[in-house]
């Protein structure tokens, strides 16, 4: 709730700068989850979002998969969130009537140094507790008939929604539980006090006990900004999705994914079909020009030079350099997608190709090069005064919103919430 008036010696009452117990900035679904969480404990809440509209980035431009948690190590803050979040992201959607659909997907190995890796997501989804099958070729043809390969893993938890509207409905019950939501407002400091915070911005100052940074591809210059050293550098790499003529979209069912290289954290190449009934596949992960680079076009050369100076980055690409090479080739040519398609489809053509849209993926790297492969977090102090930064939160962020947002309000106030909806 915003603050009352107050009088000024020198002339008629100033309207008293806004304050509230949290203020979060950053629109996406981590942000209003985390809004969400704290006004359910009867704090008041605002968030602070410098685009017109919510969701506008990472959030409105992956792939709108709700993942299992099959992939990740066991233990990790990933494997935990992930696996709650999957069922809690599909109660969400039961609830509030959200488009979205519980369709499996099949894990497809296509050649046979790629079984071991299978047989190790087999292990880690069992050990994350995610139900998973092992399939033979036939087995797997009863799930997706048009599909390649010599063994896959079938996993019936992992559906389809739009995270988007998850996002903007999280955004009604923030308001109708008493919380602000701010758009269109940029944050240009960030200073703490004893007892709170200043959250500068280009329409004047918000006071907040407490501030959760969740600023996704600005994350690590919003951390400088409040004087914190972020330990790591955003490099944005730009997901590209190749949408599927009517005839190629016949091929695909549900959702079709190839065995993801361990030394990336990104799961290659897959086909998705969308709630709205279209396929699509990607993405392949290039460097963007820009924070914000969506396509080739868009290039800021300050921070293309930043990210190309960066040591962590010069690491990177002097070890997988191949990999990005042939990333990009996959960008600008569709014979080279439609290949890496084929794998797995192999009745798809060039001709059944055409653009589908990009998102640009905050990859938090370290500066001795390692690619931060799971949730990272920041703690500027403890209760009063304090700032919780979210520095690394990709896929399956979005998934795991709902938890995410509980365990970051249990960082900031030690309070513990249950899930969101009754069904999870």
């Amino acid at each position: 709730m915003s603050g009352t008036e107050r009088p000024d010696a020198r002339g008629p009452a100033l309207p008293a700068t806004p304050r509230f117990d949290l203020v979060v900035i950053g629109g996406g679904i981590v942000g209003l989850a985390t809004a969400h969480a704290a006004v359910r404990t009867g704090r008041s809440v605002a968030v602070i979002e410098r685009e017109p509209r919510l969701a506008n980035h990472q959030t409105g431009n992956n792939s709108n998969v709700i993942h299992s948690g099959l992939y990740y190590a066991p233990g990790s803050y990933k494997a935990r969130l992930a696996v709650a979040g999957c069922a809690e992201t599909v109660a969400f959607c039961r609830e509030h009537d959200l488009p979205h659909r519980v369709s499996g997907k099949l894990v497809v190995a296509t050649e046979p140094d790629e079984l071991p890796r299978m047989a190790e997501l087999q292990r880690r989804g069992d050990a994350n507790g995610v139900e998973n099958h092992r399939l033979d070729p036939a087995g797997m043809r009863e799930h997706e008939p048009n599909v390649r390969g010599l063994a896959a893993l079938w996993v019936p938890s992992t559906g389809i929604c739009d995270y988007r509207s998850i996002t903007e409905k999280i955004g009604e019950l923030v308001e109708k539980g008493g919380g602000e939501l701010h758009l269109g407002r940029s944050v240009t400091g960030i200073a703490r006090r004893v007892d709170d915070v200043v959250v500068r911005t280009d329409r004047g100052d918000v006071l907040g006990t407490q501030v959760v940074v969740c600023g996704g591809l600005r994350c690590d210059e919003l951390a400088t900004m409040a004087g914190a050293d972020p330990g790591v550098r955003i490099i944005p790499f730009r997901g590209e999705y190749t949408g599927f003529s009517e005839r190629a979209a016949s091929l695909v069912n549900g959702l079709i994914y190839p065995v993801p290289d361990p030394a990336f954290p990104f799961l290659g190449v897959h086909a998705t079909r969308g709630v709205d009934g279209h396929v699509h596949a990607g993405p392949n992960a290039v460097l963007a020009l820009a924070r914000e680079g969506y396509d080739w076009r868009t290039v800021k050369p300050k921070e293309l030079l930043g990210t190309l100076t960066y040591p962590g980055m010069i690491k990177v690409a002097r070890k997988h350099w191949r990999y990005g090479v042939g990333e990009v080739r996959r960008s600008l040519s569709k014979s080279a997608m439609v290949r890496q398609i084929q794998r797995l489809l192999p009745d798809v053509r060039a001709e059944d190709l055409s653009p589908a849209g990009a998102g640009v993926r905050a990859q938090a790297v370290k500066a001795d090069g390692t690619l931060v492969d799971d949730f990272l977090f920041l703690d500027q102090g403890s209760g009063a005064g304090s700032v919780l930064h979210v520095l690394n939160a990709p896929s399956p962020a979005a998934t795991a919103a709902l938890p995410i947002g509980r365990e970051i309000l249990e960082r900031l106030t030690g309070d513990t919430l249950g899930p969101l909806t009754s069904a999870a």
